[in-house]
């Protein structure tokens, strides 16, 4: 099978120009394709979490726009990518209308196409261990700070796809992971009984 059978079009950014946790549900089932020289690799995502402004004390948005944020701040549907305990990168697709900040975080994702490309980039002990995480995503399809900024609709090196089959499964919601101020809020949100979620 050809990867471009399994996907179907671009997610417009009409798609990300909306309330962050909207967005953020809606994400899980679609496929996130990362297209490189030496092939592709098409992941389904399985867990995110959603970040605003000035009501979410663990956004980066939360003091105001600074020139690490400055994304979170424009129009709906770029990619946000930073750098974390000086050890991995982080993707996030910015939404909201522009002028309010919001970003959606990629938490954990199941390669679907592209599996031995991926293994070569991250090199993980296990199958399930290859991008149940967001640091390990970002590893595995080889995102880095070269990809901030990019235009999620547009670019053909990163974007959000429609997936040709839509699956049925069952979204779970709990309170974010990973942070200290904030984490009451139940914006994550992940694929039931899906492997490649990750283990907080």
């Amino acid at each position: 099978m050809q990867p471009d059978d399994l996907i179907m079009r671009v997610l417009p950014r009409s798609f990300y120009a909306r309330d962050t946790v909207f967005v953020a549900k809606e994400l899980l089932g679609k496929i996130l394709v990362r297209r490189t020289s030496e092939g592709d690799i098409l992941a389904k995502i399985v867990e995110v979490e959603a970040y605003r402004g000035n009501d979410d004390p663990a956004s980066h948005a939360y003091r105001g726009k600074t020139p690490r944020n400055e994304l979170m701040f424009g129009k709906a549907g770029f990619v946000y990518v930073y750098f974390i305990y000086g050890n991995y990168y982080c993707l996030n697709v910015t939404t909201e209308r522009e002028g309010i900040p919001g970003a959606v975080l990629i938490r954990g994702v199941e390669v679907i196409d592209g599996v031995e490309l991926a293994h070569k980039n991250r090199r993980p002990s296990s199958r399930v261990n290859l991008s149940n995480g967001p640091g390990k995503l970002t590893q595995a399809l080889d995102i880095t700070k070269k990809q901030n900024g990019l235009d999620i609709t547009k670019t053909k090196e990163l974007f959000i796809s429609y997936p040709k089959i839509n699956e049925n499964f069952d979204t779970i919601t709990t309170r974010r992971v990973g942070i200290k101020l904030g984490s009451e809020k139940p914006w994550r949100f992940y694929v039931k009984n899906n492997k490649h979620v990750s283990k907080p």
